[in-house]
This record gives C-alpha cells, sequence and structure tokens, in this order.
C-alpha cells in the first residue's frame, strides 16, 4: 500500500533531511524510507520473532543426567576414560 501525504518539518528536521540527502546522495524519498525502516528495526516493530530457538536451549538449565561420561568438547578424553575403566574390571 502506497500512501502519498504532503508533510512539513520543522527547521532542525529540514537540515538534517538535507544533510542526509547530500552525503549519501539519496532523493527525499529514499532518505525518509532508509530512515523509517531503521526506526523500525531499532525499535523491534512488526518482526516476526527475536528470540531464535537456540536462545531458549541456551537457558534451560539441563543438569547433570544421560550416560555421557564427559561433554562433547572433551570427546577424546572422555573415550580414554571410558575405555580405562572398563579394562580396569
Amino acid at each position: 500500500m502506497t500512501t502519498y501525504q504532503q508533510f512539513f518539518l520543522d527547521e532542525e528536521a529540514e537540515q538534517a533531511l538535507q544533510a542526509i540527502m547530500q552525503m549519501a546522495k539519496l532523493s527525499q524519498s529514499d532518505a525518509l524510507k532508509q530512515g523509517l525502516i531503521l526506526l523500525q528495526k531499532h525499535l523491534n516493530i512488526n518482526q516476526t520473532s527475536a528470540i531464535k530457538p537456540f536462545d531458549i536451549y541456551k537457558e534451560l538449565d539441563l543438569g547433570e543426567g544421560g550416560y555421557a561420561i564427559a561433554p562433547s568438547s572433551q570427546a577424546k578424553e572422555g573415550v580414554k576414560a571410558a575405555l580405562q575403566r572398563k579394562l580396569q574390571r
């Protein structure tokens, strides 16, 4: 949906818009559009979901459990410990 509306800016906003248009080499419409999009992202308006599934998983406290001897980041040490325990029986 396209909205066409004439509006007037105060002096400060007009100067800011002119500076942005000159520096970014944008038209008035493009400068306003990009500014609105940036503000929308900053305010998290109409965002589907800012929380990712892994963010929820990280917050879960799964605690001790399972049959793992070591975390996956220390798999080699875990295998070594498991084999030593098995051989000592």
